[in-house]
């Protein structure tokens, strides 16, 4: 009997615990994306208003350029929380892995056919 066959129950809930950390992960990004989301709302109309008052004072366009930095600043945290290198690590390598099996093999077929 091999080790693994003997306890498997470590290597079980090590990969459990691992499940539950990436799922609180997930939640905490999620809510995150929805209070940016609701953020963005609320400063895109505020930037409508202020869009739409016929008196453009200097503090008004003070306003309107304060505005539009923070809603691209804030687009660009949606879009990075979306998208991380970090959650291309395991597919990379599983690719790189798995390409890497599949030429090694189409090497050998073809020596030993050819």
């Amino acid at each position: 009997m091999t080790n693994l066959e003997e306890n498997p129950q470590p290597d079980f809930e090590q990969e459990l615990e691992e499940v539950e950390t990436s799922l609180r992960f997930l939640k905490d990004r999620y809510a995150q994306v929805q209070q940016d989301q609701q953020q963005k709302a609320q400063w895109q109309q505020e930037l409508n208003n202020l869009k739409q008052n016929r008196k453009q004072t200097p503090e008004i366009r003070a306003e309107l350029t304060r505005l539009q930095k923070q809603l691209e600043t804030l687009e660009i945290n949606l879009e990075s929380q979306l998208f991380s290198w970090s959650s291309l690590k395991r597919p990379f390598w599983q690719a790189i892995r798995f390409g890497g099996l599949g030429v090694i093999i189409g090497w050998l077929l073809k020596s030993w056919v050819g």
